[in-house]
């Protein structure tokens, strides 16, 4: 597992800090393998799979999931929202060059995030007391709080957990924030209500296209977090230089995501015995 040197544009040596052959292969192999049990293991098709990917995180309540063709989306209303967000974030963060922000957002960007943070925390306590008799809600619990609240979430997770993985991983990370000021956060959020706008529309093409892209952004996280975990029992933090550097730990984050994933769905089908969500809420 020794770097091979190798020499920049500008002529100067640097480390390009790969894994060994045997170290990239044992990878290789592994994240193929824990992939394709995860697939035999899970229901067929492009559906079947999404809803063992949600299955694996979420409660998939169907009173308090939006519908499609009368089948619950893979991920409950506020899920939906929150990975919505976070790969609206990812996705807004790549089309303007910041995915290797190395630095947090300004105090003042923070604080609304915190707001956020704050909202979906009370909006989750009292949903979740308001299936008790001796709770009167503050207010009705809907799924479209649930969305609203989850998409602003998600949006602040994606913002905060991307600084953190890059200065993780990269020898130099770019030394703006993923959102450099409230101009830019507006700009997020008028992106993110577009996309709760789709979903409530309920037009069965954009349901089904968010619900694929929320089922894509509860991996891309866990990919993340397994990424982080991996550079650091490796001791490879703050080595990459290329994005070449960043394919086996990708690939060992994938794996982590579908070890998780397939360890909770096993677990759930086993007390369960069905892939369906739980159905004593109403």
């Amino acid at each position: 597992m020794t770097a091979a040197p190798d020499t920049s544009p500008h002529g100067e040596r640097v480390a390009l800090h790969n894994y060994s052959r045997r170290t990239r292969r044992i990878v290789l192999i592994a994240a193929a393998a824990i992939f394709a049990a995860w697939l035999l293991g899970t229901p067929g098709g492009l559906w079947g799979k999404a809803d063992a990917v949600g299955y694996a995180i979420c409660h998939r309540i169907p009173a308090r999931s939006f519908h499609l063709h009368g089948h619950p989306l893979p991920l409950c209303a506020r899920c939906t929202g929150i990975y919505m967000g976070v790969m609206a974030g990812a996705i807004v963060y790549g089309l303007s060059g910041r995915l290797r922000s190395g630095r947090l957002p300004p105090i003042r960007v923070l604080v609304v995030l915190g707001l956020f943070g704050l909202a979906i925390a009370a909006d989750g306590i009292n949903s979740y007391l308001s299936l008790f008799g001796f709770y009167s809600p503050v207010y009705e619990p809907n799924n479209t709080l649930r969305l609203i609240t989850g998409m602003y979430a998600g949006l602040t997770m994606i913002t905060i957990v991307l600084p953190v993985f890059n200065l993780s991983a990269w020898r130099r990370p770019d030394a703006s924030a993923p959102l450099n000021g409230l101009k830019e956060l507006v700009a997020l959020c008028l992106i993110g209500a577009v996309m709760i706008a789709g979903v409530l529309l309920e037009v069965p093409v954009l349901l089904a296209a968010f619900a694929l892209l929320s089922v894509v952004g509860v991996v891309l996280m866990f990919m993340l977090i397994g990424g982080i975990l991996f550079l650091a029992l490796t001791r490879r933090e703050a080595a990459a230089v290329r994005r070449r550097n960043l394919i086996v730990p990708a690939l060992a984050g994938l794996a982590f995501a579908f070890i998780v994933i397939g360890g909770i769905d096993m677990l759930r089908y086993a007390l369960t015995s069905t892939w369906d969500g739980f159905t004593f809420i109403e």
